[in-house]
C-alpha cells in the first residue's frame, strides 16, 4: 500500500507572496497618508497661531503707540494751560501794580463836566474832569508825591478854582485838586498815594458839589493834560 503525498501547485506561493506585498503596500499607504494628514493639520494649527501672535503684537503696538500719543497730546495741553495761565496770572499782577500805583481820588463818582469842554463857566475850555460827588467826600492823593500848593484862591491859580491843592510826583507830572470845602494838608508835606488829603465842595466857580482834578505837566494852570486818558492808560477804569 503507497502513501498519497498532497499535490500542491508551484502557482500557490507566488500568488500568496504577491497578496502579501499588496497588503503591505497599501497597509504602508494607509499609515503614510494619515501621517500626512497629520503632519497637514500640525502645520495649519502653528499658522494660525502664529497668525493670531501676529495680530496680538500689532494690536498691542497699535495700542501702545495710542498711548503715548495720547499722553504727549494731554502733557503739551496741560503744558499750553500752564503757560496761559501763567500769562494770565502776570497780566493781572502787572495790571494790578499798574493800577495800584495810581488811584481815583474819589470813590463813587459820577463824572460830570470833561477836559477840554467848551463853556460859559470857563475863560477857555475846561481844565480838568469834574467828579460830581456830595459836600464832604473823602478826597485823597491820586498818587505820592510832594504837596506844592494849598489854600484857598485856586492855591494861586485864581479864584475860580476856589479851595485847591497841588501835588508834584516824582515822575514829573502834576495833579491837582480844586472846589475843596476843606484841605488837610500842607505845602512841602508828602503824601502817600490813596492818602486823605482833603473834602470835596462848591467853592469857587462852581455850580454843584464835586471835585475838579486836573493832570499837569507843572504846578500851574495851563498845562492840563486829558487826566481821564492819563489815568486808564495807568490801569484805572472811569
Amino acid at each position: 500500500m503507497s502513501l498519497r503525498v498532497p499535490f500542491r501547485s508551484s502557482r500557490t506561493s507566488p500568488l500568496r507572496t504577491r497578496a502579501a506585498v499588496l497588503a503591505a503596500g497599501l497597509g504602508a499607504s494607509v499609515v503614510l497618508g494619515a501621517g500626512v494628514a497629520v503632519a497637514a493639520d500640525t502645520t495649519a494649527a502653528s499658522s494660525a497661531a502664529s497668525a493670531v501672535q501676529a495680530q496680538a503684537a500689532a494690536q498691542a503696538k497699535a495700542a501702545k503707540t495710542a498711548e503715548v500719543a495720547a499722553a504727549k497730546a494731554a502733557a503739551k495741553e496741560k503744558a499750553a494751560a500752564k503757560a496761559k495761565a501763567k500769562a494770565a496770572a502776570a497780566k493781572k499782577a502787572a495790571a494790578a501794580k499798574k493800577a495800584a500805583s495810581w488811584v481815583h481820588p474819589v470813590r463813587k463818582y459820577t463824572l460830570s463836566a470833561k477836559f477840554a469842554q467848551a463853556g460859559s463857566h470857563w475863560q477857555a475850555k475846561h481844565s480838568g474832569q469834574d467828579f460830581a460827588v456830595p459836600s464832604g467826600t473823602d478826597v485823597v492823593a491820586a498818587h505820592g508825591g510832594t504837596v506844592v500848593k494849598a489854600g484857598g484862591n485856586g492855591a494861586g491859580d485864581g479864584p475860580a478854582y476856589g479851595n485847591a491843592i497841588v501835588i508834584k510826583h516824582g515822575n514829573g507830572t502834576y495833579s491837582q485838586y480844586a472846589h475843596l470845602s476843606r484841605i488837610d494838608v500842607k505845602v512841602g508835606q508828602i503824601v502817600r498815594t490813596g492818602q486823605h488829603i482833603a473834602r470835596s465842595g462848591n467853592t469857587g466857580n462852581s455850580t454843584g458839589p464835586h471835585l475838579h482834578f486836573e493832570i499837569r505837566r507843572t504846578a500851574d494852570y495851563g498845562s492840563a493834560i486829558d487826566p481821564v486818558a492819563f489815568l486808564r492808560a495807568k490801569g484805572l477804569s472811569l
